[in-house]
């Protein structure tokens, strides 16, 4: 991250004093990709890794909704080349948006982008697929890694990624099956948001009776992702005694400030990083009252919320999310009808997995099957070395 930029999901833009979280564009991406690094001939299809959008890469796939002015989001693609949008969804129909993030989430969007890489490959044969396959960082986070209905679900994306695996192999493609984290189980949140607030350094905008944050104003606030979260605070004077505070506060583990940020000192990398505990994650609720946090908290909103918030992913209990009210909306919706989709749940104790912590802080690891041209492979590999090594087998 201190060379690519990419220090999380999203971070505090300090010259507009706003929080982004989930843009596409590939030029914030500040270092080397994949695809320079290959030899020219090679061509490159990228579906589905993030930041994908207006690269470099020969052939391109990810999710872009329509935004309608009603409020509507309906399910789309962006593609490159553009008429592949069409044909993709022509030949396999339209790509399943809300069974690839929100309280639906499921093994359909995996089955549709395995499809469309088989796809992509039947009409370019490009020498490099990179393809991405979400499907276990659903369950794993909705009921953790130990629930028993995990095996049936790692069967489920085993039979999809099998179907891709016996298809390259019929072409004599050479496949390496990687994954981004381990997945740990976790109890509950930790708010930092509500510790700085409590503190005096965090300030909030009411609107219509409800609190939203005010980034530019706070003199700290966190932005979090999964379990990690950076810190900015306005004032540098004031770094240590907000760190003093962090260091005391339940469900933190780790504190890291200046060079001990290490490989995520960027400029877009909060003042100080802190690292969660191993049975908790970070929410960024700054509320004490469910009834004044901000409307859109209830809802699927990745773009409007400042932090990761693993709750889209489950229902509400009782009325809120039952299946009469959800169906009541949607019909609203389809007739044109503006309508807070308020159905997922505001209870962070209901996350039961998470991650972000390293395997040297006692976390899992993720893994990496190599392909068979690779040799003498190390037990273990920093995830930055994987580029240099596909550069290699390529090459091979």
């Amino acid at each position: 991250p201190k060379q690519h930029g990419i220090v999380a999901n999203g971070w505090y833009e300090r010259e507009t004093h706003e929080i982004f979280f989930w843009r596409q564009s590939n030029s914030l991406v500040q270092s080397e990709n994949l695809w320079d690094a290959l030899p020219n001939e090679s061509t490159v299809a990228n579906l589905f890794w993030w930041f994908n959008m207006y690269s470099k890469a020969d052939i391109c796939v990810t999710p872009r909704p329509v935004y309608r002015a009603d409020g509507r989001k309906i399910p789309d693609l962006w593609t490159n080349p553009p008429n592949l949008r069409t044909t993709l969804q022509h030949t396999l129909g339209k790509f399943p948006l809300f069974n690839f993030w929100g309280p639906t989430a499921g093994i359909a969007s995996s089955k549709w982008i395995a499809n469309a890489a088989i796809e992509v490959d039947m009409m370019h044969s490009p020498t490099v697929s990179l393809v991405y396959l979400p499907h276990l960082d659903y369950p794993l986070q909705r009921v953790g890694p130990n629930h028993p209905s995990i095996p049936e679900e790692l069967l489920a994306i085993d039979e999809v990624v099998g179907k891709l695996l016996d298809y390259y192999q019929s072409k004599n493609i050479e496949v390496c099956i990687l994954s981004e984290y381990g997945i740990e189980e976790v109890q509950y949140a930790t708010a930092i948001n509500r510790t700085l607030r409590d503190n005096g350094l965090l300030s909030i905008r009411e609107e219509c009776g409800q609190e939203f944050l005010d980034a530019g104003a706070s003199q700290a606030f966190a932005v979090p992702d999964h379990q990690v979260a950076h810190v900015y605070v306005q004032d540098e004077s004031k770094i240590s005694t907000v760190t003093a505070l962090l260091k005391n506060t339940a469900g933190i583990e780790f504190v890291y400030t200046g060079d001990e940020r290490g490989e995520l000192a960027h400029e877009r990398c909060g003042d100080i990083v802190v690292v969660s505990e191993c049975n908790t994650w970070f929410s960024h609720d700054w509320w004490d009252d469910d009834s004044k946090a901000p409307d859109y908290q209830g809802t699927v909103d990745i773009h409007r919320k400042p932090g990761y918030d693993p709750r889209e992913l489950i229902l509400a209990e009782g009325w809120r999310g039952s299946a009469p009210r959800i169906a009541a909306k949607l019909l609203a919706k389809k007739l044109g009808q503006r309508t807070l989709f308020d159905v997922v749940t505001m209870d962070s104790s209901k996350v039961r997995g998470s991650h972000g912590r390293t395997p040297a802080m006692g976390s899992p690891s993720p893994i990496v099957i190599t392909p068979s041209c690779a040799k003498k492979m190390p037990q273990s590999l920093p995830v930055a070395a994987l580029k240099k090594l596909i550069v290699s087998w390529v090459n091979s």
